[in-house]
């Protein structure tokens, strides 16, 4: 059976391993002041939106996700009748309505798809699963790399479809934002809550950064910092210690909202980089999406594994 696997923007994986696995990516648009960016993972243009710099005002950005008639369009034109099963990975549903656009459009695709593959002489059903992550970011990244490497083993779609879930429900992602004022302009603007004035004034203030997580689609604080450089430092050597405690899947992933080469000089870095190659853990670094960055900011540390339920401790 061919096996394929389709993905939206926001989650973050280098762009080789998308090729390698030739991973088909669901394209969100970014409009910003009269500008319009593609996000769909493309390098250069994830480094256009870069060097535009166009800092505070990306907080007012409009984003459009792939819609459900996109998508339909996508795999009744292309997908059907390229692959047998399709893995459709999105980030949470409680941050994007993607995952239900995938969801509606799956229905008119697993009704219309024989009138496409009958004529092509391509035979047998179609199958298509939606899985959400429920992570954002670098948290999406477990789940997908697992689902890379179950599809090139050759495991049964429902052995697959249970892994994946399974991965999902214990994946974490984590994130170091720079600019509290810009987190919290672009909370605003979505109507989401989780970042107060008061906090951020206090974090700007006194140089405050917290330290967030995505679990199960709930985002919130679990630690906090003085200063970047050091909420960087706690980031790091919490994953590190997680490494070697063990992982579901033997990868991290890492992103960060602007030049990747800044990741490998921020502080606990090395000590990441050592665990894993200790541990025959996979580091992976990509380039935050540009949809990251409007939401988060640039400058932004994202960080996702795998790992048994347990408290963050920071």
């Amino acid at each position: 059976m061919r096996m394929g696997l389709t993905m939206d923007a926001a989650c973050d994986l280098p762009q080789a391993f998308l090729q390698e696995h030739r991973i088909t990516v669901m394209p969100i648009t970014v409009k910003v002041d009269g500008e319009t960016f593609m996000d769909d993972r493309d390098p250069a243009e994830i480094q256009r939106f870069i060097n535009r710099r166009l800092g505070s005002r990306s907080h007012s950005a409009e984003t459009e996700p792939t819609s459900a008639e996109e998508v339909q369009q996508l795999f009744l034109e292309r997908l059907v009748l390229e692959q047998d099963c399709v893995f459709s990975l999105t980030i949470t549903a409680t941050r994007s309505p993607i995952h239900d656009n995938v969801v509606r459009a799956s229905f008119a695709v697993l009704r219309g798809y024989r009138e496409v593959r009958e004529p092509a002489g391509v035979n047998g059903p179609f199958l298509m699963r939606v899985i959400d992550t429920r992570n954002i970011f670098a948290g999406a990244a477990p789940a997908v790399f697992e689902a890379a490497r179950l599809i090139a083993a050759d495991e049964a779609p429902a052995t697959i479809r249970e892994r994946l879930n399974h991965i999902a429900n214990h994946s974490y992602g984590y994130m170091l934002p720079r600019d509290l004022y810009y987190l919290r302009a672009r909370a605003k603007k979505k109507n989401d809550r989780s970042v107060g004035l008061f906090s951020a004034m206090l974090g700007s203030a006194l140089d405050i950064k917290p330290i967030l997580r995505c679990f199960r689609g709930e985002t919130g604080p679990v630690g906090k910092a003085r200063g970047f450089e050091q909420g960087a430092q706690q980031l790091f050597d919490y994953a590190a210690a997680r490494v070697r405690a063990g992982l579901l899947v033997p990868m991290v992933c890492a992103s960060y909202g602007g030049d990747l080469a800044v990741l490998s000089h921020l502080p606990g870095y090395a000590g990441l980089r050592t665990a894993c190659e200790e541990c025959g853990v996979t580091l992976m670094e990509a380039p935050m999406s540009i949809t990251g960055m409007v939401n988060v900011g640039e400058g932004a540390v994202t960080l996702g594994f795998a790992a048994e339920e347990h408290e963050a401790a920071f």
